[in-house]
């Protein structure tokens, strides 16, 4: 199993940018997916999460209303929205599969991980 994560960069407070994440060499239809992020000097963190479906999802307090997750089972991808960005959203983001199918915000619960995209979110 290998996750790509890729559309990161460079955006003013107030932009957008939409994340994907790839998986290949996986059952993609079967798996939870999840965002986390790390900014530098602190730990990794929940950001949202989608079921093996999309039927479910769950968002960090900090990016509900502004950031939206979601999948194409088709094109073995998820993706994360990510609207109204703010200076602190500025983390590397890394996208994680679970392969019970939940959308799970603990750390523990995914089994694969991506190599994460840089966002940085200029004030």
């Amino acid at each position: 199993v290998q996750l790509q994560a890729f559309g990161g960069g460079l955006v003013q407070a107030g932009g957008s940018l939409r994340l994907s994440c790839a998986c290949s060499g996986c059952t993609f239809s079967n798996f939870g997916m999840g965002w986390f992020r790390q900014a530098p000097g602190k730990e990794r963190e929940f950001v949202a999460a989608i079921s093996w479906s999309g039927g479910s999802t769950y968002y960090a307090e900090s990016v509900k209303g502004r950031f939206t997750i979601s999948r194409d089972n088709a094109k073995n991808t998820v993706y994360l929205q990510m609207n109204s960005l703010k200076p602190e959203d500025t983390a590397v983001y890394f996208c994680a599969a679970d392969r019970a199918g939940w959308a799970s915000s603990g750390l523990q619960a995914y089994d694969y991980w991506g190599q994460g995209t840089q966002v940085t979110v200029s004030s």
